[in-house]
């Protein structure tokens, strides 16, 4: 079985590419997530084009369309053949199952022209190596907003059906592990899968894989995407204004430059989940790590090999190297401005300890100075919230002064909302209690802990009573918990072929896709793949949750990224 972390989940995608590629919105997301313009052209792509733009007639070329099999995709399809043809020929792609009524009307219009149609199951966004999202942040409206009930068993139908996407692309048929929330997501992406394996053109029926499906609801952990990260991918996204993984910061001369924060930045993939304290004496060391290791191996030039050698020279060495300075700066100006006063009081509150291990006996007086302190309301709201979560909720009379206290009396919806994802605001005392590693990062996001337990078969079943059998590979696998010291092995030594697959219902945050990847890292028997319908920041997570209690607005937006 091909793994993975040999390719990566972006180059697994890729490797179904093979002349005019036509795109819709999702698709277009979809491959600038995998590769570039010059990866399109070294596979013979020449013209890429949006699939509902008005386009001039190329009758001497074929036409390669990969769309998302809805009514919209293929009605704009039609209209490129049914009057009057656009291209020689079509070659059609969809990135999941197309409907008989759908494919019936293609056939009906557009038949002499199609060559090839086919479902390639890919209808998820490979975000990075070990993550992806269903690319549908208004599924948290949908499953939580009381005004949307209708739309909610619709959402889990789509998202289960992009899961299963995910399974087939990996060629994986996980059993299902599932809280009780999640039973009904699972109970779909089981059913899909088995139709899947059913229909699909391998007649021997595939049985299950080394693999398990894990499926929790935003709810689960509420403290984790609330936090004050202080890794350099999470502290990044969480404080400084990043816009489609894009960083704008001005150059010594003045001017504005643009950096794209995605894999293809090596030094990036290397620093993005390192404490931002290693992060500045890092930058330099890597740097010229990376580029001794840019290297021809057989001396041949290539259009890709001589963007690798231009990219050893002093000048992209020095503008990697500034991108990641200049984020850096962005991020401690940040920190020593007002979030290090609150990352204290943040963690006392999750942990319900202090850094020397004394257990906090009144979180009020924690929350107090952060609240007497002039922070900004969604810092207020957010150490608010950890105070909260530490008691497993409060009275109802604290609970109004502090939301007098705030100053949000007519925005209480980013803290009453919490219960339609099942946490307790209205509640009782608990504690937790985490170990330490840094004073300010000593909570460890609760999904972390799930991943050691699955992989170790230490999930206890009066918590997850719906867990399938675990994979045989991970019986005595020799587990190690990734908060220990623990020597890297190279990504093949570690492979063993299982997997476990996670799905958070609700958005992903940064830390937990970091822990992905340092469970894979401390585990030698399994990989861990992380997704959810979208991945979340604090503050966008906390404007979802007021928006809940708002009458039904329908918006949809689209970004094509750019080269």
């Amino acid at each position: 079985m091909a793994t993975v972390s040999e390719h990566g989940l972006k180059r697994v995608i890729t490797s179904f590419l093979s002349q005019i590629l036509i795109l819709d919105h999702f698709t277009t997301k979809l491959l600038s997530s995998c590769c570039k313009m010059s990866d399109l052209m070294q596979e013979g792509i020449t013209i890429v084009e949006d699939l509902y733009k008005s386009r001039e007639p190329v009758l001497e070329m074929k036409a390669i369309y990969f769309m998302t099999p809805t009514a919209k995709c293929v009605d704009a399809f039609i209209g490129d053949f049914k009057l009057k043809p656009k291209y020689k020929a079509a070659y059609v792609y969809f990135t999941d199952y197309c409907s008989d009524e759908l494919f019936n009307k293609m056939k009906l219009y557009c038949g002499k022209y199609i060559r090839v149609c086919k479902e390639l199951n890919i209808s998820f966004l490979p975000q990075e190596s070990q993550v992806f999202t269903c690319d549908n942040p208004g599924a948290f409206r949908s499953i939580y907003s009381p005004h949307c009930s209708q739309d909610k068993v619709k959402t889990l139908e789509t998202l289960a059906a992009q899961i299963v996407t995910l399974c087939a692309t990996l060629d994986e048929n996980p059993g299902n592990t599932t809280l009780d929330n999640a039973k009904q997501l699972a109970a779909l992406v089981d059913y899909k899968l088995t139709k899947h394996y059913d229909m699909d053109d391998n007649s021997k029926k595939k049985g299950k894989t080394q693999a398990q499906l894990l499926i929790v609801e935003r709810g689960f952990d509420p403290v984790t995407p609330i936090l004050h990260e202080l890794t350099y991918q999470a502290m990044a996204y969480d404080l400084v204004p990043i816009k489609n993984d894009t960083y704008k910061y001005k150059s010594k001369d003045g001017s504005e430059k643009e950096a794209l924060l995605n894999e293809d930045d090596q030094l990036w993939a290397r620093l993005r989940h390192m404490h931002i304290a290693e992060v500045s004496e890092q930058i330099p060391k890597l740097v010229k790590e990376i580029s001794a290791n840019k290297k021809q191996p057989d001396g041949k030039i290539t259009i890709s090999g001589l963007s690798q050698l231009m990219k050893k020279m002093p000048h992209f060495r020095k503008q990697v190297k500034t991108v990641h300075l200049n984020l850096t700066e962005d991020c401690m100006n940040h920190f020593q401005k007002n979030v290090e006063k609150l990352c204290k009081a943040e963690q006392d509150l999750a942990v319900g300890s202090d850094v020397e291990g004394v257990k906090v006996k009144d979180p009020m007086r924690t929350l107090l100075p952060v609240l007497l302190h002039p922070h900004g309301t969604y810092d207020k709201i957010r150490a608010v919230l950890l105070y909260i979560f530490s008691l497993n909720g409060t009275t109802e009379e604290n609970l109004n002064k502090l939301i007098q206290h705030v100053k949000i009396e007519e925005d209480r919806e980013f803290i009453l909302n919490w219960r339609e994802l099942g946490v307790p605001i209205i509640s009782s005392v608990s504690e937790t209690s985490r170990e330490e590693t840094y004073s300010l990062s000593r909570w460890t996001p609760v999904i972390k802990d799930v991943m050691e337990d699955a992989v170790e078969n230490k999930l206890e079943t009066r918590e997850w009573p719906h867990q399938s059998e675990c994979p045989a590979a991970w019986n005595g696998s020799g587990a190690v918990s990734a908060r220990q010291k623990h020597k890297a092995s190279t990504q093949d030594e570690r492979r063993s072929g299982s997997r476990l697959i996670i799905f958070v219902i609700g958005g992903i945050s940064y830390s937990e896709m970091r822990s992905a990847y340092q469970v894979t890292q401390s585990v030698k028997s399994c990989e861990v793949i992380i997704g959810s319908s979208h991945i979340v920041t604090p503050m966008e997570l906390l404007d979802d949750i007021q928006a809940l209690s708002k009458p039904t607005t329908t918006k949809e937006t689209f970004t094509i990224v750019k080269e």
